[in-house]
């Protein structure tokens, strides 16, 4: 039951009859003054002159219709409102609906989502949080809209950082049975390793680098080595990234992430080689100060911008740089694995599209990744390729966000310390020791405050505004339902009855629901969350005003009282399916 496309099949049939053209110009959206109407349109200020003419012949055309009020202000817009029938019906509609009005796609897909981005042998920090919450989101949006769906945390296994840690493992001692003449390497396991000492190693390994050449090239030949798959470099790679993909998975849990495929850059490398191949024998693959490139700068890229003034330097628009696929040394780059890994994808699997999830600092990366794919051939030319590039976390100083010494913040002591600050709000509302309640909260306030945000752009991470129990949080949602089981509950309420509106509160819930399921398209075409957690906020604000203005369990009249409970019902269930969504846990009490 799509209202937004019946009110636009009206105003069609009335520009049709008129003789109107230019129908592609007509979209009809919510009111931006819902105190005159539910929806308007600006169709005859673009297309006609004079627009106030135009729109009164539509709305006279229009005529009478069923469920609708059409009328015409200033300077051309036409007003549509709805009718308390319609909003009985679509509000019954939704609270029978098995996806509860949330429009389904037409033409299904399969989506393969890469986030995540962890490094073994790395732990995880602050930088690691929006890739798992901005792609487990988008995952659910897909399913929940009809798409089947993949995810891959897509480990990165295979770099500098692995070749560093085993290197300084090897001088600290931490490996030296591997080095052993003769040595059965299947019977050998590291010892005094812990994922504490992997985290003190990789830091001093790093710093090192950047101040000791040799050092510096004996990591990159180990890393190649592992590439290789040489012994016993290799062993020793394989049970660190055994010991870290555990504490991985830990963390992810926390967020409520979770991943079809633990794959990493590794499980690409046997299809490093003919992937440089498709390059080399399509004659897309030239030798530059000997390594392999591949030119993806397309025509016109290279072109004059516009002066301001006849005194401004002439300056051009960059072309893109040529893509690196392999090393001087014969090693490969991320490039070669990411292009392996979307041919590897597509042998296993034909996604219609996949999806990466990433910091903005890669989307040069990405450009040139994809256009590599589709230059080869290794995405098919019907194969959407999409880069979300999402923005910084910053603190309330507006930079990067920090511990006070300037180091960056781990990702497990911010989840923690989101928790920890849950459990003390819980305490101060009488609510002690309820360490999941506590995790449920902070985490949902984490992951609301992000996704709040246009995916784009940066945020600053305000922990007391996140964990507000009012305004436009997690917590606040999660109250809301919290407050709705509590009045359920108290009814002994089990469903079954019918939902009638009556009062203008009880219409501005029906139409919040009407925008949060229309905010689920947004979403999907946008990439981005931020309309759903802001339709969220509004229909529990709305249910809101509704419980404080009426007395719901001491209604006389008792099918005016089932009928009351019957859309607190409808409003749980919707808020519950958008924190879905949105990867939010809900919670009994607060």
């Amino acid at each position: 039951m799509n209202i937004k496309n019946q009110i636009k099949n009206i105003l069609t049939d009335s520009a049709n009859a008129l003789g109107i053209e230019n129908l592609d110009k007509l979209v009809v959206s919510f009111s931006n003054r819902p105190q005159l109407c539910d929806y308007q349109t600006n169709f005859a200020m673009i297309v006609g002159k004079p627009p106030m003419e135009l729109a009164e012949k539509l709305v006279e055309k229009i005529g009478n219709v069923e469920g609708f009020e059409f009328s015409v202000a200033k300077p051309g817009f036409i007003n549509i409102k709805l009718k308390d029938e319609v909003l009985n019906d679509y509000a019954n509609y939704v609270d029978q609906d098995e996806d509860l009005g949330v429009e389904q796609l037409k033409e299904k897909k399969l989506v393969f989502f890469d986030y995540g981005g962890a490094n073994v042998a790395k732990e995880l920090h602050v930088g690691h949080l929006r890739s798992p919450i901005v792609g487990e989101a988008l995952k659910r949006l897909h399913e929940t809209m009809g798409n089947k769906t993949l995810s891959d945390v897509h480990l990165g296994d295979f770099g500098l950082q692995m070749g560093l840690t085993i290197l300084q493992l090897k001088i600290d001692g931490f490996v030296d049975e591997f080095f052993k003449i003769d040595v059965d390497l299947n019977k050998i396991q590291i010892k005094g390793v812990t994922l504490d000492v992997l985290n003190e190693e990789y830091p001093k390994a790093s710093k090192r680098k950047d101040v000791d050449e040799k050092f510096k090239a004996e990591a990159d030949q180990i890393t190649l080595y592992i590439q290789q798959q040489k012994q016993p470099y290799f062993e020793i790679y394989k049970q660190i990234k055994a010991l870290s993909i555990k504490e991985i998975e830990k963390n992810y849990d926390m967020l409520n992430t979770t991943f079809d495929f633990y794959y990493g850059e590794s499980d690409a490398y046997p299809f490093i080689e003919e992937t440089i191949n498709k390059f080399v024998d399509q004659g897309l693959a030239r030798e530059s100060e000997g390594a392999l490139v591949v030119d993806v700068a397309r025509e016109g890229e290279h072109i004059p911008i516009p002066k301001k003034s006849e005194d401004e330097p002439q300056r051009y628009k960059n072309p893109m740089p040529p893509a690196i696929i392999k090393k001087y040394n014969g090693g490969d780059l991320y490039a070669t694995t990411d292009i392996a890994t979307i041919l590897m994808r597509n042998r296993d699997f034909a996604p219609n599209e996949i999806v990466y999830i990433t910091d903005n600092r890669q989307v040069g990366h990405f450009e040139q990744v994809f256009r590599c794919c589709k230059l080869a051939g290794v995405s098919p030319k019907e194969q959407k390729l999409s880069h979300v590039a999402f923005g910084t976390m910053n603190g309330k100083d507006g930079k990067p966000f920090k511990t006070r010494s300037g180091e960056t913040v781990k990702y497990k002591d911010v989840l923690n310390m989101l928790i920890e600050k849950a459990e003390a709000k819980l305490v101060e509302n009488g609510i002690i020791g309820d360490k999941e309640l506590a995790r449920k909260i902070g985490v949902g306030a984490m992951k609301f405050g992000d996704l709040s945000n246009t995916v784009s752009r940066d945020y600053v991470f305000d922990i007391d505004k996140f964990l507000a129990f009012d305004g436009k949080t997690g917590p606040y949602i999660q109250y809301t339902i919290a407050r709705i089981n509590s009045i359920l509950n108290k009814a002994n309420f089990e469903g079954g009855n019918k939902i009638r509106v009556e009062t203008q509160e009880e219409r501005e819930i029906v139409l919040a629901i009407l925008k949060l399921n229309s905010s689920y398209r947004v979403c999907y075409d946008a990439y981005s969350m931020n309309a759903l957690c802001l339709s969220v906020f509004e229909l529990a604000s709305a249910f809101s005003t509704f419980y404080n203005n009426h007395k719901i369990l001491s209604q006389t009249d008792e099918e005016r009282k089932g009928a009351m409970l019957q859309l607190c019902l409808l409003v749980k269930n919707c808020l519950s399916k958008a924190l879905y969504v949105l990867g939010i846990d809900t919670v009994e009490k607060m």
